[in-house]
């Protein structure tokens, strides 16, 4: 499955493989594998704030720490939109709305407030960003939502929705904008992508993003 923003629209990577047993889709499958092998293979530079995630479960009082670190270079307009509606506290209260166990977890839909409802999937800050396809999928990776090719040819992010890969996941390369890579917490995520969920992917017990802040990455000296 792929971290489309839309539930009704999602498809399988799988299903939209191409039939390789023809000579032009076999040259087609060969240029998507040129295009993936030509993304960094260094760990790109990260900026120097990092998005710091306190996760509820259920009625605990113990908040879970996620830290990611953003990738202000790769990504700097998706970044920018992302610190924005941090300080605008856009993110608190919102659940992870869609999981798959030791793949990806999936948030930043502010209807998922409420609960699995119809619309669950759909929602966003009310605009959408420009592709800035540059980086891999790698374990850790943050990276944007979006509609499928069929009706966003221009591969634009969701303005809010945002998933972490829980493992590489090299389908998605050239696909989606990373912008992000977890550097504390990852294995709450993994625990978050092990609950159990209804059939539209949501999971049944409350996780809820209590808060998300934007802190230093490298702390100041202690004299100053």
């Amino acid at each position: 499955m792929e971290p489309v923003s839309q539930k009704h629209m999602i498809a399988s990577p799988v299903e939209r493989l191409p039939n390789f047993q023809t000579p032009i889709r076999m040259k087609f499958a060969l240029f998507i594998a040129l295009a993936a092998c030509l993304l960094p293979c260094v760990a790109a530079p990260l900026g120097p704030d990092v998005a710091v995630l306190e996760i509820r479960f259920g009625k605990e009082k113990q908040l879970q720490r996620v830290v990611i670190g953003l990738h202000d270079e790769a990504a700097p307009l998706t970044v920018a939109s992302f610190k924005e509606l941090i300080r605008k506290k856009f993110f608190n209260g919102m659940r992870f709305h869609r999981v798959f166990a030791g793949s990806f977890v999936q948030t930043g839909d502010p209807s998922s407030r409420h609960g699995q409802a119809e619309r669950t999937g759909t929602g966003g800050p009310g605009y959408t960003l420009p592709a800035e396809i540059k980086l891999r999928h790698e374990k850790g990776s943050a990276a944007m939502a979006r509609l499928p090719d069929d009706i966003n040819p221009a591969k634009n992010s969701n303005g809010s929705q945002f998933y972490v890969c829980l493992t590489p996941l090299p389908k998605l390369d050239g696909k989606y904008t990373v912008f992000g890579q977890v550097l504390e917490g990852l294995d709450i995520l993994e625990n978050i992508s092990n609950l159990p969920t209804n059939s539209n992917d949501f999971p049944l017990p409350k996780v809820v993003i209590k808060s998300i802040t934007l802190e230093s990455r490298v702390a100041p000296p202690a004299n100053q």
